[in-house]
């Protein structure tokens, strides 16, 4: 080989060499390069996870901090409602052993209890039998007071002016002097009636009675004076003693064309009207009427159901005066009745002291007719019993009576039938004028039987009842003439002996007689 040629291929041969070291290097290089990188790769995962456990962690702390609180507070209420509890339980365990105490204690007094019970209960029947005879007493001592009063009395009312107490055909009604009013309650006693009508002069009566009501006056008023004189019928008869098996019967009954019909009879043929009827006197003297149909009640709705019934019977008809007149006297009779009084001192006492007596009232007039209308109570009467002499029932009867207000023809116009029901309403009326006047002037005969209503009213009028009257006028001066006529019979009635009521002989000895004073 030449020398230049190994010379060269030692050259090529040494760079070779030193290529292939470089090559080597750069290798290493690289790779030194690629594992720094996938070093820092790591190394930023690792600060990364490093991160997220850091804050991981601190999360989990403050939640194990706030259970630990909540333990904390979980074992402070725990402790405290342990702690309430263990002192209700004492004070429990307290109460019971005081009550255990109470019941020992109750225990050795319910012997003493029992024994103060009996004593009372003997103390008891002692007082109630004082009671009972104190009660009657009271009974015997309300009916004197009654009585002291008079057993006729009679009360006016005057009702308000109305619209159509200014309408007439009259010229000189229609003047601004007919709105007027002519009927003055001055106080509770007096009435004074004033009227001026021109070409007439004036007229200034004054009229006196047991009590007078103005036009603002209530029922409750009315009521107030009518309730004691019901109170000798009502006193034990239901509520004081109901083992006496108290029993209520109501009739009703008109009396239309001077004729008197059932309005209660169940074999009324008519719808509009009731069946016919006779007054007749009784073994004892009362006057009745024969065949009369009743009805129980229980119930003071009951009642007013019947009374309604009764009075959508009636007779009416209707008049220039008033649409809805009613042409007929109507009469409520209510009936109580006990059973036997026993054999004790009580209720033998009771037999002995139960008074008898009947009231009469009236109720407001309607469309300025001088109205009178009744109610009538008659106490407790011993009804025959059995041959040994014991009274088997008490009865008791009230009655309320509705007198057909009088009326004058020429103000009504009535013509035809309802001519001849004011000819019978006026002289039934005058025929109870003349009872009352009868008796007023104690005359030997009183004429009862002059018309049906007088002597279907003969006990309340002139037996041993109390009577009550209430008028009821107008105040307008267009029904004056009515309201004179209405407040002239309550004078005659007002004269009617005032003593005490007593019994009179049966009617079929001494019918027509007064009874004594």
């Amino acid at each position: 080989m030449p020398a230049g040629s190994g010379r060269w291929g030692g050259f090529w041969e040494q760079r070779t060499q030193q290529l292939q070291s470089r090559v080597r290097y750069k290798g290493k290089i690289e790779k030194s390069r690629s594992e720094a990188t996938r070093i820092s790769t790591l190394y930023n995962k690792q600060q990364r996870l490093q991160r997220n456990t850091r804050s991981a962690l601190s999360q989990l702390g403050l939640v194990i901090q706030k259970l630990n609180q909540d333990i904390q507070a979980f074992h402070s209420s725990s402790w405290a409602l342990l702690r309430d509890y263990q002192d209700e339980y004492q004070d429990r365990v307290s109460e019971i052993v005081t009550a255990v105490q109470r019941t020992q204690q109750s225990a050795e007094t319910l012997l003493a209890c029992q024994s103060k019970v009996a004593h009372l209960e003997r103390a008891l029947q002692d007082v109630s039998a004082r009671h009972q005879l104190e009660r009657q007493r009271r009974k015997v001592l309300h009916n004197s007071l009654v009585e002291l009063k008079g057993n006729i009395r009679v009360h006016c009312r005057i009702r308000p002016l109305l619209p159509f107490d200014s309408e007439s055909d009259d010229p000189v009604l229609q003047s601004s002097s007919i709105s007027r009013e002519v009927a003055h309650a001055v106080d509770d006693e007096t009435v004074l009636v004033k009227c001026d009508r021109p070409g007439h002069p004036l007229i200034n009566k004054t009229y006196h009675f047991e009590r007078v009501y103005g036009p603002a006056e209530s029922q409750s008023a009315v009521f107030g004076d009518v309730c004691p004189l019901l109170t000798s019928l009502l006193d034990g008869l239901i509520s004081e003693n109901p083992s006496r098996n108290p029993k209520v019967e109501v009739s009703i009954v008109e009396v239309y064309n001077n004729d008197i019909f059932d309005l209660l009879a169940k074999d009324s043929i008519a719808a509009v009207s009731g069946v016919k009827r006779e007054v007749m006197t009784a073994k004892d003297g009362r006057t009745e009427v024969a065949l009369l149909a009743s009805e129980a009640v229980g119930s003071a709705s009951k009642l007013m159901e019947l009374v309604r019934g009764g009075l959508q019977l009636r007779a009416k008809h209707p008049t220039l005066v008033h649409a809805d007149s009613s042409r007929s006297h109507l009469i409520i009779t209510v009936t109580l009745t006990t059973a036997a009084c026993s054999n004790s001192t009580a209720d033998q006492a009771c037999s002995a002291t139960l008074p008898r007596e009947q009231t009469e009232a009236g109720r407001a007039g309607r469309a300025g007719r001088s109205r009178r209308a009744s109610q009538g109570a008659s106490a407790p009467q011993p009804v025959p019993g059995n041959p040994a002499g014991c009274v088997e029932q008490v009865q008791a009867r009230l009655q309320l009576v509705d007198l057909a207000g009088s009326e004058c023809i020429g103000m009504s116009g009535a013509t035809g039938s309802a001519l001849r029901e004011t000819a019978c309403i006026n002289r039934s009326l005058a025929a109870l004028a003349d009872v009352l006047g009868a008796l007023s002037e104690h005359r030997d005969h009183v004429p009862y039987r002059n018309s049906r209503l007088t002597h279907l009213l003969q006990d309340c009028l002139g037996g041993d009842a109390k009577l009550l009257v209430i008028l009821c006028i107008s105040p307008s001066q267009r029904h004056l003439a009515q309201t004179l006529q209405g407040l002239g019979f309550g004078i005659r009635a007002r004269q009617v002996q005032r003593g005490p009521a007593r019994k009179r002989p049966p009617s079929s000895q001494t019918e027509g007689k007064r009874r004594p004073d």
